[in-house]
């Protein structure tokens, strides 16, 4: 079975067969299992484990926690976005409606301000965290409604950095 995830805005072929997996070009075998008496999974992929945290958001979304860090996914079947394609909701991403801080860390620079427009890929707010720049990207077209940081503001995972507001049309 073919799937398309979704991580970050950007898109990764999975093909699964059995326990052979195929993700982004890349073959091996994989397991995932239950760890017993937790909510946690532990992920086998050619002999490397990984202990993540599975949850799912509803509608094909899943909240995936490896090694501390919460990612958001989205994982479509063939069907499913052959679909969507149909519907013109297809592979266009639509912009979250709030920018959150991934971890925790300090603010360097916004690069952005309210009422500016942004396109995918452009970047917002750059953080400070484990003596790393971390760039925050914009996912999808949107305009910029409130910035709720300033450079040398120190946050928490899950802090609001931005809010945003749609293009009109999207």
């Amino acid at each position: 079975m073919k799937y398309v995830v979704v991580v970050d805005g950007q898109t990764i072929e999975v093909e699964v067969d059995g326990d052979r997996v195929t993700v982004a070009g890349r073959a091996g075998t994989a397991t995932l299992s239950a760890i017993p008496g937790t909510p946690l999974r532990q992920l086998l992929f050619d002999g490397r484990p990984t202990v993540l945290s599975v949850e799912s958001l509803g509608a094909g979304r899943w909240a995936l926690a490896p090694d501390g860090e919460r990612w958001e996914v989205e994982v479509l079947d063939e069907r499913t976005r052959h679909i969507r394609s149909l519907t013109s909701s297809g592979d266009r991403q639509r912009a979250a409606p709030v920018l959150k801080a991934p971890m925790p860390g300090l603010v360097l620079r916004v690069q952005v301000a309210p009422g500016q427009r942004v396109l995918a890929g452009a970047g917002l707010v750059v953080l400070e965290a484990m003596k790393m720049e971390n760039e925050l990207k914009a996912t999808a077209p949107a305009i910029v409604k409130t910035v709720r940081v300033q450079p040398g503001s120190a946050v928490e995972k899950g802090q609001v950095l931005l809010e945003f507001e749609g293009l009109p049309g999207s």
